[in-house]
């Protein structure tokens, strides 16, 4: 028996990273997944994106879990498009959950590299996009009789990232969010908390960005050491991400919410 058993599970940017591990995690405990990924080109970033052969992975190792997995690519920027996806979802597995907003990006820019349009991405993706994420699926929520929202924030919405105004903008947004949203959707039973991880061995450390935070790194040294560890641990696996949506998913977690979990060896306070 798992935890999730019976449940079915909304997970965004599940293609890979966290939000694979999210999928194969809950459809271990017993979830059916239902997932969305853009699985295309990503506005700005210096890292390489998803692809549909990643999306097409994530299917098949949540089925090797024995769970089922309806997944398509959708970008979480279009509210319409995530509420059809859902809808869909929901009628083939018959009901709603979990709901994990995890799809977000992170661009490092020193604070006069920042322009409009790098700005307005991480506000359209990281914000916006998670919005449309509750907006679209609490209603299915509503209808089961409760559920849970898992919003991923970031260290960087505790503290800060440095060399990254519009992603610490951006992940702080979703601490009010997620305390707006618990207030109202805790008269149906909804349960609604973000997670805070520090830095995650993930593909968004592919491409340029390794090079392009070292040179937003040399503006200025003195902020370059803020993400350490009180551990001698420095980067989480998506895995240990994973087991903390797992608790919060669960029943375990029932009486837990508005809450904001960081999972980050203590860098928050470094």
């Amino acid at each position: 028996m798992g935890r999730l058993d019976h449940k079915i599970a909304f997970i965004t940017g599940v293609a890979r990273g966290q939000g694979r591990a999210h999928a194969v995690r809950l459809a271990a405990e017993g979830a059916t997944i239902v997932g969305v990924d853009i699985a295309g080109p990503l506005p700005s970033v210096p890292y390489d994106p998803a692809t549909p052969e990643d999306l097409d992975e994530t299917r098949r190792l949540v089925e090797e879990q024995g769970a089922a997995a309806h997944l398509r690519q959708c970008d979480v920027r279009d509210l319409e498009a995530l509420r059809e996806v859902v809808a869909e979802g929901v009628a083939m597995v018959g009901g709603l959950d979990v709901v994990v907003a995890n799809a977000g990006i992170c661009i490092p820019e020193t604070w006069d590299e920042v322009t409009p349009t790098s700005f307005r991405d991480v506000m359209d993706i990281n914000v916006i996009g998670v919005w449309n994420t509750v907006t679209a699926t609490a209603p299915h929520l509503i209808e089961r009789g409760g559920g849970s929202v898992i919003l991923t924030s970031s260290l960087a919405g505790k503290k800060l990232q440095p060399f990254m105004v519009h992603y610490t903008t951006s992940k702080h947004a979703l601490v009010g969010m997620t305390r707006a949203f618990a207030a109202e959707l805790g008269n149906h039973d909804i349960r609604v908390n973000s997670i805070h991880p520090g830095a995650v061995a993930t593909p968004m450390g592919s491409g340029q960005m390794v090079a392009r935070i070292e040179e937003t790194n040399a503006a200025n040294p003195r902020l370059a050491g803020m993400g350490m560890t009180f551990l001698n641990q420095f980067v989480a696996e998506p895995s240990e991400i994973a087991n903390v949506v797992a608790f919060l998913a669960s029943d375990e977690s029932k009486f837990i919410t508005a809450e904001h979990i960081s999972i980050d060896g203590g860098a928050q306070y470094f």
